[in-house]
């Protein structure tokens, strides 16, 4: 199944740029380009791709109003370019429902993985950004309610592996139990606790406290 990706950036070189890296891979396709978070949120409602590949800082409505947009009607599920690994603004794409993140300096292979990941909502992304931000982004916000009385023992572990940062065959191979069981697990884990993908799945695990063995 192809992967349909929207581009958004306001420099048109940067732009150009990543369509060329998305159109060499043959599971990959843009649907379409957007210089402004205004013309991304209205690109992502007209041609529901998977992916928005979006720039944090744009012109008028920015990637993060922009991304806040998107994940509120539906599936999409956005992945933020940023500068710089640490920023507020990347604190603030995460509250908006950003999927992932990746710097701008990231190798093409990179960038296609990453595209790829989030599409699947499979794993984290952007090794050295992602865990930390998160971390840094949880101890920020307001500790979230007790974990549903819902979530078995099982289900708890494996919220805490995903939480490190674990892939579904890494979770599989480290509990002894096969990777079809260990997406099993997660999808009842975003189901139970609204999550939309596993990056929400790690923010309400260090919240908790369950990531930090304090819940």
């Amino acid at each position: 199944m192809t992967v349909r990706v929207v581009v958004a950036d306001d420099q048109t070189l940067v732009r150009a740029g990543l369509c060329g890296i998305i159109g060499t891979a043959p599971d990959l396709a843009v649907v379409g380009e957007a210089a402004t978070g205004t013309e991304a949120a209205a690109l992502a409602l007209d041609t529901h791709p998977d992916v928005v590949l979006m720039d944090v800082r744009m012109p008028g409505m920015d990637g993060i109003e922009a991304c806040r947009r998107i994940t509120g009607t539906g599936t999409v599920r956005v992945l933020m370019l940023t500068t710089f690994d640490l920023d507020e603004y990347v604190y603030g794409a995460l509250r908006a429902g950003a999927s992932g993140f990746l710097l701008k300096d990231a190798p093409p292979a990179d960038l296609l993985a990453a595209v790829r990941v989030v599409a699947a909502g499979d794993a984290l992304l952007a090794p050295g950004v992602t865990r930390r931000l998160i971390k840094e982004f949880a101890a920020r916000s307001a500790p979230a309610p007790a974990m549903p009385t819902g979530i078995t023992k099982r289900e708890r572990e494996v919220l805490v592996l995903v939480a490190e940062g674990l892939s579904n065959s890494e979770i599989a191979r480290h509990l002894h139990i096969t990777q079809g069981t260990a997406k099993t697990h997660v999808g009842h884990l975003l189901t139970k606790l609204g999550a939309r993908d596993r990056v929400q799945l790690v923010v309400l695990a260090h919240r908790t406290g369950l990531a930090d063995g304090s819940s």
